[in-house]
């Protein structure tokens, strides 16, 4: 059987054998009972009238929805089908009112959870109804207590509060929950005294306090019960959740239940807006204690749990003020701590003196472990250890109905929790690991994330909305990132070992029967040296090892990857063991770790020292040893260790197991995208250690906390009264229209308008006094006072000084004209403080982030910029258009290995600039040469920029100085001036004449200052060059260059992670952070670019940040599904200050698409127009040639009776659709459309490896077709375009991850005047998040319609078609048509051409085939070797889905 033949059975074996876990098309339309439930009630009615008044049936939701869903134990398949009919939308929340059944309250809250877990916007549904809302949550609230529901439904209902929670970014839901967590459930302390005692640490609480009573003494009944009802609902809550965890006998969904609470509880604490009275309420009542005493706590089978309760742990006892926020330094947190152990002593001495005098008069780091103090209070009798509890003011009992016994057993747990002595996060994170080993790639905490669909929760700390404090971020951040590289790194392993099929030889020992180009088998490495451990330390402080490696049996591509690993590369020495992959095969699957069944025994991270050749000598430069003639295929890796592990496995191996290190014969790497891993830790780690990270002004708004608006420029003490904008203005009209709303006035005395350059002055203008004095308090309804009626500015200009009278000389002008909104950007972005600058497809934020860095050195020389992006493609082209702008290439330096990449002359990178250092000194004192003959000074000026700048001071400065006398002589004439002008032979080779003919003075005098000003840039270049010099190392040169020199650095967020500690370790500062593609970038990389320099007198020197980006298009791209959905680490900073409502600037002009294809995603923003040349150019007015329209939505039905099919796991492919885009771009071809404006685009990696197989066969005929610019996915291609976009949505059984609109956003926004989407109808017309966007496109025929008989480029004007037929017009009623018509057109058009050769007309039928019905499928190939660790796997759904996305 062919390999595509055994592919595709395998394929349709899967699909028979596997049934679906999520919906399909027949599900949504009209097969299932609920989807004929949904067109009989509420889509066809919806559909005839939006507005019409929705009636729901409690019958139907009982019976027909309820009943069902019961029945199937709320099986998430069926709750995704009615979510996917749009049951909550079209007919629950229409349909809801106070006087709704319990049951309805039930439907909402669930398919609101699903939403919620599908990562749909949710809350907005809500919003048009505001008094509903609130009596739905309260009503949910209510039944979360209602002890007659099951505890899955209660489970359910837990849930939908979590997700409220977690969306406090939404007014109508913070008004909700707030009342939740407030003040008032102090109302549930264990005393009187113990509230007071809380109340009295600060006034506000005071305040607070008796705010929330008055409150209560004023309202009426129905509100006094309101809010009794929320002050306890928190209590009540926690108290059944204790009664739980002490049932007899604990079913799953009880368990389930547990979990929620426990996430719920640590979401709580992690917010400072819901950890500021919950904490207090969840330690008075021994939260953490009766959770370690419980029976479900220490059943075996409940692991999840016990995490939980670490993670829970790890909040309660955060080092913080939970009122202010302010996070306690290391020794106050020990202070603290010390002052309760006082409080344990004082009470200790004067009421228990006889038997707790030890304790009293001890020191503290006596009493704060554990084991000690428990020894020390043992003597204590039951009643007396109880009063030494309550004397503490510590709970000593629960309301009976927890069922909760407190024992001696509880009394003293409770008192060694409190008082022991616990490690802060920042001693944890020191501590933790940053290698990998067996055990820690294995964890079950770990594990479990393979699994995640969104059914349980998880123990891993989230990335929310806002964090108690900068240490926090960080803390979760690290714990984040370490587990999911971990997670990749294992994911790496496992893949190459069931390649290489570990087998057990006859020997006994393990050999591999596969291959991977990702490994080597290797015998044990030896230990070179173990260096002594540094004083105070018990570890080595290194240790160096050596393997041998043989590369006889690989072929040169793969040798030569092998050969690229560079110093500091990390790599996997794994144990494999095959006999214990067999005895987990025969033994049990459920009992038997993932590590058996693999066969791994260890695994141990190092670190490539030096690679040597079989000689013993370094190989220095891989490709140069690779293409030698004495090139050996051995060669000797030394490698570091990690030398705290080695230290164990010593330990290990003196209490008599087995040395790991013999048991070694796997070498494992990975590769360099995505081994970057360690220096990234390292990184994060150094930043949760120290204690200043962020700039001051910027703290409160990346917090979350205080006035969203309190970082932007008019609220910073330091804005900047005066700027000049350059050339950032074309005109006076261009000034005025740009500021609307705005007073321009002239700063001098001028009657009329004047040209640019403009200087900017704001003028602040007084404030009217008040006629009495008003309240503090904002009244409801009234308006603020505002400091001005209109901003004002004072506009003055002056004269461009002149540079020199050659060419090169000449400034660059930026000739954009900037619009109102882009215009706002470049004020905000020059001015310190935080500019979030939203920038919808096409327009131009990359213009205005260029500008901001122009108007940044010009207005602040002194000052330094770290301009950053997320892809090595992005940054280099918002650097060339840096280097298009009036900027000295010298002062420009571009870190990492994208530099290769630009489109440049110059070279920017470290090395490239030094030698350009070099050659500038050189081309100069060969000029300095010239300017000294000329002046007739004898001696050899030009030998190096040391004796330049001797000849500047003692010749060429006096002899200006001499002149300078005859310019300040006001009777001296112009003649006599240039008479005068000492450096006419110099200049000879300037564009003459040099001086104007006329007989104007000042025109005069200003080429004579020019031509100085030439000379004394070349002078100061000189000076600049001379450290360079004395520099004799290529290191020194270039950590000079980055700390001294440039002023504008450009690197990506990975490089910046990865380097942080070495740039901020040379004392490297900055002042201006410029981030592109921000809302692509992870948090954590955002963050690390803002503290990459070491604090100067306890401050940053951070002055300005600008985020650019989008987060309405694709989010940072996150391998593990729970990593990206449960612990939200595909969160940017960029979209977590929009949903925190800092001011954004939304550019609002699109300049890249015609105003019909900006259509398709307009939508997504309200107002979004178009820029007049889109409107006014004739290549976006005239049609595309061959076609009737310029975009159309395809309908490709089954092809060859099957649509999308799977020939690996998440490996999605359809090649109906695959065919149909080639013969589309084959028509486009033929038609004479440039190979080079043609990108075709697929949503799966399978689907684009299939497009390019078919592409490979069908267009194999390079002069007529060749291949188009790029194949590639929607994903990867963000941030490009082109003019014309053939688009394959692969799917046909549902819609997949392209229902996430950011995608979809992308998808339709890559195209200039051309968009030809094929697609299955059927599937994505019916998903309500797609409807705007697919309304628009189906309003056409899903046919192609073609426009026959003209060539590219067309003549036809679009406007002049509208509702009429195009010329020649013709429909391809499939792929089969589409095909042959190309086939005919090929076969005329390879006539014509060996007609015009002269060559015979006969040709190879072979080589040239209509697409028929009958053919065999070549093209469906499983990923080859090639493509091994290429992420293909591009699902955003469940696990059925893929838990990959293309790195």
């Amino acid at each position: 059987m062919s390999t595509a033949k055994r592919l595709r059975s395998s394929a349709k074996a899967k699909t028979r054998d596997k049934p679906p876990a999520r919906p399909t098309v027949a599900d949504l339309e009209g097969e299932s009972e609920f989807a004929q439930l949904a067109n009989q009630h509420w889509l066809k009615i919806t559909k005839r009238a939006s507005k019409a008044k929705i009636k729901v049936k409690n019958d139907v939701l009982k019976r027909d929805i309820w009943d069902v869903l019961e029945k199937d134990s709320f099986a998430y398949k069926s709750l995704l089908v009615l979510e996917g009919l749009q049951t909550l939308e079209s007919y629950l929340w229409p349909g809801y009112s106070e006087d709704s059944s319990n049951f309805h309250v039930l439907l909402i809250a669930l398919l609101t959870n699903v939403k919620a877990r599908e990562r749909l916007e949710t809350w907005a549904i809500f919003e048009d109804r505001p008094a509903e809302f609130s009596s739905l949550f309260t009503r949910v609230l209510s039944m979360s207590l209602d002890q007659t529901l099951s505890w899955s439904v209660r489970t359910h209902l837990l849930n939908f509060t979590i997700f409220a929670f977690q969306s406090l970014d939404w007014n109508s839901v913070r008004k909700e929950c707030a009342p939740l967590v407030s003040i008032a459930i102090w109302h549930s302390l264990s005393s009187d005294a113990k509230r007071e005692t809380k109340l009295a640490q600060t006034p506000q609480l005071k305040k607070s306090w008796k705010a929330a009573g008055k409150r209560y003494d004023s309202a009426d009944d129905a509100t006094k019960a309101r809010l009794r009802f929320e002050r306890a609902w928190l209590y009540t809550l926690t108290l059944e959740f204790l009664h739980l965890l002490y049932g007899e006998k604990s079913t799953q969904e009880q368990v389930l239940y547990c979990e929620r609470f426990v996430e719920f509880l640590t979401d709580l604490l992690s917010q400072l807006p819901t950890r500021r009275y919950v904490n207090t309420l969840l330690q008075d009542l021994h939260i953490l204690p009766a959770l370690s005493l419980s029976p479900m706590f220490n059943d075996e089978a409940n692991a999840l749990l016990r995490d939980q309760c670490s993670l829970l742990s790890h909040f309660v006892h955060f080092s913080i003020d939970d009122q202010t926020g302010a996070q306690h330094s290391r020794m106050e947190a020990y202070d603290r701590h010390c002052a309760d152990l006082g409080k344990l002593q004082r009470v200790a001495l004067r009421h228990f003196k006889e038997k707790l005098t030890v304790l009293a008069l001890s020191n503290y780091a006596s009493i704060d472990r554990r084991r000690d103090l428990e020894n020390l209070l043992e003597i204590l009798a039951d009643d007396e250890l109880t009063k030494l509890t309550s004397l503490l003011e510590l709970r000593t009992s629960y309301p009976d109905s927890t069922g909760v016994a407190i024992d001696r057993r509880f009394l003293m747990e409770v008192l060694l929790s409190t008082f022991e002595k616990r490690k802060t996060f920042q001693e944890t994170a020191r501590e933790m690991s940053i290698f990998p080993t067996e055990d820690s790639l294995f964890d079950q905490s770990i594990l479990r994330t393979d699994h995640y669909d969104g059914s349980r929760p998880l123990a891993l700390p989230k990335l929310k909305l806002q964090y108690l404090s900068v240490g926090d971020f960080l803390w979760r951040a690290l714990i984040l990132y370490r587990c999911e590289s971990f997670y990749g790194i294992r994911k790496d392993i496992s893949d190459v070992l069931r390649r290489l099929r570990p087998e057990v030889r006859r020997s006994g020992e393990t050999g591999f029967a596969g291959s991977s180009k990702m490994a080597l088998s290797v015998s044990r490495p030896s230990i070179l040296e173990v260096v002594p451990p540094q004083v105070g330390d018990d570890k080595p402080s290194a240790v160096r090892a050596e393997i041998s490696l043989d590369f006889r049996r690989l072929g040169d591509r793969v040798r030569r990857e092998w050969d690229s690993l560079r110093p500091d590369d990390v790599v996997f020495l794994v144990a494999v063991d095959a006999s214990m992959q067999t005895t987990a095969t025969n033994g049990s699957d459920n009992n038997t770790s993932e590590l058996k069944k693999l066969g791994i025994v260890a695994v141990r991270t190092a670190e490539v020292a030096q690679i040597l050749d079989d000689k013993g000598k370094s190989i220095r430069d891989p490709s140069a040893y690779f293409n030698g003639s004495n090139r050996s295929s051995t060669r000797r890796m030394q490698l570091r260790l990690d030398p705290k592990t080695y230290k164990e496995d010593a330990d290990r191996v003196s209490r008599g197991k087995p040395d790991v290190y013999e048991q070694i014969n796997l070498l494992v790497r990975r590769s360099g995208r995505e081994n970057n891993f360690k220096p990234v830790l390292e990184s994060i780690r150094t930043l949760t250690l120290s204690e200043v990270p962020l700039a001051s002004w910027l703290h409160e708004n990346f917090l979350g906390y205080g006035d969203p608006a309190g970082a932007t420029y008019k609220h910073l003490p330091n804005r900047v009264g005066k700027v000049d904008f350059r050339d950032t203005f074309v005109d006076w009209q261009h000034l005025v229209a740009s500021l609307p709303g705005k007073t321009i006035e002239p700063g001098f005395e001028v009657s009329s308008s004047f040209g640019p350059p403009y200087l900017l002055e704001s003028v602040d203008r007084p404030p009217e006094e008040l006629s009495s004095k008003g309240s503090k308090k904002r009244r409801r309804g009234a308006e603020p006072a505002m400091i001005a009626e209109i901003e004002t500015y004072q506009v003055s200009t002056y004269k461009p000084p002149n540079l020199g009278p050659y060419p090169v000389d000449a400034p660059k002008l930026n000739k954009v004209q900037f619009t109102s909104a882009q215009i706002e950007a470049i004020m905000s972005g020059t001015q310190p403080g935080l500019t979030v600058i939203v920038g919808p497809p096409g327009t131009g934020k990359t213009d205005v982030a260029t500008q901001i860095i122009n108007n940044i050195y010009h207005n602040f020389p002194e000052q330094r910029t770290l301009l950053i992006a997320h892809s090595n493609q992005a940054l280099n082209q918002l650097f060339a258009k840096i280097v298009a702008l009036d900027i000295d290439e010298r002062h420009l330096l571009r870190l990492g290995h994208g530099e290769e990449e630009l489109d440049t002359d110059g070279n920017f990178s470290k090395h490239g600039r030094v030698e350009s250092f070099l050659e500038i000194r050189d081309r100069y004192l060969h000029e300095v040469n010239r300017l000294a003959a000329s002046m007739g000074a004898p001696g050899a000026h030009g030998n190096s920029a040391e004796t330049a700048g001797y000849f500047n001071s003692v010749y060429v400065q006096p002899t200006w100085k001499k002149f300078t006398e005859i310019i300040n002589d006001e009777s001296s004439s112009a003649a006599d001036v240039i008479r005068a002008f000492p450096f006419h032979q110099f200049f000879s080779n300037a564009p003459q004449p040099l001086f104007p003919t006329e007989d104007d003075r000042p025109a005069v005098v200003d080429v004579a200052e020019g031509c100085y000003r030439h000379i004394s840039k070349m002078f100061s270049e000189l000076e600049d060059v001379q450290p360079f010099e004395i520099l004799r190392r290529d290191r020194d040169k270039a950590n000079y260059l980055l700390t001294n020199e440039a002023r504008i650095i450009a690197m990506t967020s990975t490089h910046a992670a990865m380097r942080r500690s070495e740039i901020a370790g040379l004392g490297f500062h900055y002042d201006n952070v410029v981030m592109e593609e921000a809302a692509q970038i992870t948090e954590i990389e955002n963050f690390i670019p803002l503290a990459m320099q070491k604090p100067k007198d306890g401050q940053l020197a951070l002055q300005r940040v600008v985020l650019c980006g989008d987060h309405y298009q694709n989010s940072p791209v996150i391998q593990s599904l729970a990593f990206r959905h449960y612990a939200n680490l595909e969160q940017s900073l960029f979209s977590r200050l929009v949903r925190l409502g800092i001011p954004v600037i939304t550019l609002d002009q699109q300049g890249r698409a015609r105003p019909s294809i900006a259509a398709l995603y307009q939508w997504r923003y309200p107002n979004l127009g178009n820029l007049p040349h889109v409107e006014s150019l004739s290549e976006f007015r005239t049609a595309n040639a061959g076609f009737k329209y310029d975009y159309q939505f395809i309908n490709v039905p089954d092809y060859k009776g099957q649509g999308e099919m799977e020939p690996t796991p998440h490996f999605i492919q359809n090649l109906g659709e695959a065919e149909y885009a080639v013969a589309l771009y084959q028509y486009m071809r033929l038609l004479g459309y440039p190979a080079s404006k043609i990108s075709i685009l697929t949503t799966y990696a399978g689907q684009r490896a299939l497009v390019k197989d078919v592409l490979a066969v069908r267009c194999s005929n390079g002069a007529i077709f060749g291949m188009p610019k790029i194949v590639t996915t929607v994903d990867k291609y963000q941030g490009e375009q082109n003019d014309y976009i053939i688009l394959s949505l692969t799917r046909t059984s549902r819609v997949g991850y392209l229902r996430d609109i950011r995608r979809l956003t992308v998808a339709l926004s890559r195209a200039r005047l051309g968009l030809y989407i094929v697609g299955r109808r059927e599937v994505f017309e019916a998903c309500y998040e797609l409807r705007s966007a697919f309304e628009l496109l189906l309003q056409r025929p899903d046919k192609l319609m073609l426009s026959t008989g003209e060539m590219w480029p067309s003549k036809r004007v679009l406007a002049e078609e509208e509702g009429t037929s195009a010329p020649n017009e013709a429909t391809m009623e499939g792929v089969e048509h589409l095909g042959n018509f190309v086939y005919e057109m090929t076969v005329s058009k390879v006539k014509q051409l060996r007609e015009e050769q002269g060559l015979p007309v006969e040709m190879e039928e072979v080589k040239l085939q209509p697409i028929r019905e009958d053919d065999e499928v070549q093209y469906v190939e499983d990923a080859s070797d090639g493509e091994e660790q290429e992420d293909i796997f591009e699902e955003e759904g469940d696990k059925q889905e893929s838990d990959k996305q293309e790195s």
